[in-house]
Order: C-alpha cells, then sequence, then structure tokens
C-alpha cells in the first residue's frame, strides 16, 4: 500500500516508520502524502490507541529531501498541497501520536517531531532548525510548536543560528519527554507507547482536543466546551473502569472506549 513508509498497527499501536533509509528519510511529496493518509488510517481506527512515528536506519527525518528543489519552485504551494495537509493530521488526531526521534531530525523533520504528543530521543539524536542554512523559514509549523515549547526568544535563537540542539539540551529546554540509551531505545519506546496504549484513549483524545481550544477560546467559551467534553468522558466505559477499580482497589483495565 506504502513505498516510502512502512504501517503496522499491532497490539493497539500504530507504527509508521519513515522509509527512505539511503536519504536519511529526508521528504519527497509522496512521503508526505503518504504520512497523511496512514496518520488519517490510525486515527479511524479503533483498535489503535496509540501511534508511533520513527525512522528507518541511523536517521528520524533530514527534512525536505534537496535534490527535488529548483530555482523555480513555488515553496510556498509546497507547503499550501503537501506539508500543511501532513501536520495538520496529526494536529487533527485525536490519538496519542509519539515521536520515536532515533537520529538526527532536521528542517521538516524537526517539525514533524513538534507536532507530535510525545518527543522520545535516543541519546545520539539531535534537532536543527537547518532552513536558514539555505535561507529560508521554518515551515511545518515549526515556529508554531517551538515558540509555544521554549518561549519567543528561545524559539528565535534555535531558528537564527540554526545550531544543532543535543538531545540532553533538549531535554533541559522540554523538547524531549525522555532521553535513552541508545542501546536501549527500541525496548523503550515499545514500553512507553504500550504504556500510553492501556489508557483511556477517549480521555486522551477529550485532553487533546482541550488543549487546541485552550489556545484560541476566550475563557468563558472553553468553560462551556469543557463541561461538554466532560459530560462525554463520564459516558465512556473507561471511565466506569475507571471508578469501580477504585472502588474495588485494583488497577483499571481501559479498553479505550
Amino acid at each position: 500500500m506504502f513505498e516510502t513508509i512502512q504501517y503496522e498497527l499491532e497490539d493497539g499501536i500504530a507504527w509508521i516508520t519513515l522509509n527512505r533509509p539511503d536519504k536519511l528519510n529526508a521528504f519527497v511529496a509522496q512521503m508526505n502524502r503518504e504520512v497523511k493518509e496512514a496518520l488519517r488510517k490510525a486515527s479511524k481506527d479503533d483498535n489503535a490507541r496509540c501511534i508511533v512515528i520513527k525512522g528507518a536506519g541511523r536517521a528520524f527525518c533530514s527534512g525536505q529531501d534537496l535534490s527535488e528543489v529548483d530555482e523555480n519552485m513555488d515553496h510556498g504551494q509546497v507547503l499550501r498541497d503537501h506539508y500543511g495537509p501532513m501536520v495538520l493530521e496529526i494536529k487533527k488526531s485525536e490519538k496519542p501520536i509519539i515521536a520515536a526521534v532515533n537520529g538526527v531530525a532536521a528542517g521538516a523533520g524537526f517539525s514533524l517531531a513538534l507536532a507530535c504528543d510525545f518527543r522520545l530521543m535516543s541519546e545520539k539524536a539531535s534537532y536543527i532548525n537547518a532552513f536558514i542554512h539555505v535561507g529560508l523559514i521554518p515551515d511545518s509549523g515549526n515556529l508554531y510548536y517551538l515558540s509555544q515549547l521554549v518561549g519567543t526568544a528561545k524559539a528565535a535563537e534555535i531558528s537564527i543560528l540554526g545550531e544543532k540542539v543535543t538531545a540532553m539540551q533538549a531535554l533541559d529546554l522540554g523538547l524531549a519527554t525522555k532521553v535513552i540509551p541508545q542501546e536501549d531505545f527500541d525496548a523503550e519506546i515499545a514500553a512507553f507507547a504500550k504504556r500510553i496504549a492501556m489508557l483511556p484513549t477517549k480521555a486522551i483524545g477529550l485532553i487533546k482536543r482541550g488543549l487546541n481550544e485552550a489556545q484560541t477560546l476566550p475563557f468563558e467559551t472553553f468553560l462551556q466546551r469543557e463541561a461538554e467534553g466532560q459530560r462525554i468522558a463520564g459516558l465512556t466505559a473507561d471511565h466506569r473502569e475507571g471508578v469501580e477499580a477504585f472502588k474495588s482497589k485494583r488497577t483499571p483495565e481501559f479498553i479505550g472506549k
């Protein structure tokens, strides 16, 4: 079905692997489309309770494949047609999404990681806002997420200087959920994803919805949306299970419904 990525659903986890390792998983238009399609597929699948995006080989994603760039390219149209729809699919998804950053995440690869809910990094991984080195601005939602995570001043520094951000620096800045030793990376990613997949999926979706709305809605309107979200959460089987487990002094077994 896919040519530039791999997609696998296993034990409630949808694994999306960027699969152009010889090009450090650099984006081409087809990869943008396939990532978007895979995200949409996982988001609509009730059996997928968590999504992991990772890179094949030694990189997460090195950004745009520059061999596809020519002087006649309309970069704005490329964003409207390919990158914008891809990162919008992440923002729209109510499934928890993990970026498993095993190596360099540069340019739009950095943007892809920023758009996810969690960023787990190998100790050897790094970020770089490489756009400045080719005379472009950060795109694919990069400045939107980066400024929220680290503040305007630090976002400007990372973007204008274009220097590498190591995994430990990313952890200190709040750009990494966790830094993992290289030899333990695959096992710890799987364990973290399994942990997330065992949580009440509907509640996670409502939390993500609330976080998005909190950025734009007046407070009184937000409180109304919050109340509606809690009404929906209160009707789920997972809420009932959580209450019964609490009363019975046992660990809840959520089913994502």
